[in-house]
């Protein structure tokens, strides 16, 4: 999954400077950071109204879209996938309530 979700970062990057005519992710980034968050937005609200549905397929769809734009605000704000798995990495093993205790406030 990470090799998906890295090639799809890739791709995301690459088309930063694509002609935003062609290209659905290079519009995105001609629009600015706050359309690139508000379509993430939109995307979150869309899996939540699929996840209480009950809908498998939609859920499904829905999900893969909020990923593709939550990669498109990261690299919008030159924040690389591989900071997110760090990230993630570095909290492996430890308990979610404890982690979330250790956090700066």
């Amino acid at each position: 999954m990470t090799d998906s979700l890295a090639e799809l970062a890739a791709t995301i990057a690459a088309r930063r400077g694509a002609d935003p005519e062609t290209s659905y992710t290079a519009a995105l980034f001609a629009r600015g950071r706050a359309k690139c968050a508000e379509k993430f937005g939109e995307e979150a609200v869309e899996t939540v109204i699929a996840a209480v549905e009950g809908d498998p397929a939609a859920l499904t769809a829905e999900a893969a879209d909020t990923l593709y734009h939550l990669m498109v605000v990261l690299a919008e704000a030159d924040i690389p996938w591989s900071a997110v798995t760090a990230e993630l990495a570095r909290r492996s093993g430890q308990s979610g309530h404890a982690e979330k205790a250790a956090r700066p406030k």
